[in-house]
């Protein structure tokens, strides 16, 4: 049999198990042009939760008794798609399944000698893609400048700090605990961070952290914080926006 996980019903506030269900099926049959694929990873990330809410979006809301979606690494365990092989490996967004027949499409295959299999759905994945291109293409950082990212603490906003730092430019990173400031500090090398629950005046704290205003700003947050970090900004400053998890 075949385990799949299902929306059970639409979340209020925080999740549940009572949200999900687990149940099997049968095994599914391979056709032609098709692959078998069986899960070996599962990317659970944030904007999920966005998903699981019967709202309008930039992507159609999870639909309940029906199995959820995410990004999946999973192996192609039989194969009659000539593109395929047996034992290849691929990155897709794919449902919540042990066992699943693809046609192919949108599959990008990955290699297990590179990388980490794990690694294609982070660093190698959408939350490295993410960081990368915001910041290069959008922040455009220059040495030398100064460079704040909210969220700092999550998957997107510590490469984005990271690259940041390689780049040449002073970064200033928000996230909402002293602990991750001080990793974030300590292990990540960034040269500062606030705690925004904790400061009473976001406003003062970036312009005192930044004497000099914010060249980039990759927003994560929105909101207060945006509004902190809008207050310091440069002329001709970069916005990437990212997120809004605030709003």
């Amino acid at each position: 049999m075949n385990k799949v996980i299902l929306l059970n019903k639409r979340p209020y506030g925080k999740l549940s198990h009572s949200n999900f269900e687990i149940t099997s099926e049968d095994l599914p049959v391979l056709k032609d042009g098709k692959i078998l694929l069986k899960t070996v990873y599962v990317s659970v990330d944030r904007y999920l939760r966005g998903r699981m809410n019967d709202a309008k979006s930039y992507v159609p809301p999870f639909e309940i008794n029906k199995p959820m979606q995410s990004g999946i690494i999973a192996e192609v365990i039989e194969s009659k798609n000539a593109e395929f092989k047996k034992g290849d490996f691929i990155s897709g967004n794919l449902d919540w399944k042990e066992y699943q027949t693809s046609n192919g499409k949108y599959l990008l295959k990955v290699n297990d000698g590179d990388a980490k299999l794990s690694s294609y759905l982070g660093i190698l994945g959408m939350t490295g893609l993410t960081a990368y291109l915001g910041l290069t293409e959008v922040g455009v950082p220059k040495k030398g400048e100064t460079l704040v990212v909210s969220g700092a603490g999550g998957a997107v906003g510590t490469v984005v700090g990271q690259i940041g730092k390689l780049l040449g430019c002073k970064v200033l990173v928000i996230t909402g605990s002293d602990e991750k400031a001080a990793l974030l500090k300590s292990t990540f090398k960034f040269d500062e961070a606030i705690n925004y629950k904790t400061t009473r005046d976001l406003k003062a704290a970036v312009k005192k952290a930044c004497p000099e205003g914010v060249d980039i700003y990759f927003d994560s947050a929105g909101g207060e914080i945006s509004d902190a970090l809008l207050a310091n900004i440069n002329k001709y400053a970069r916005l990437p926006v990212c997120g809004a998890i605030s709003l």
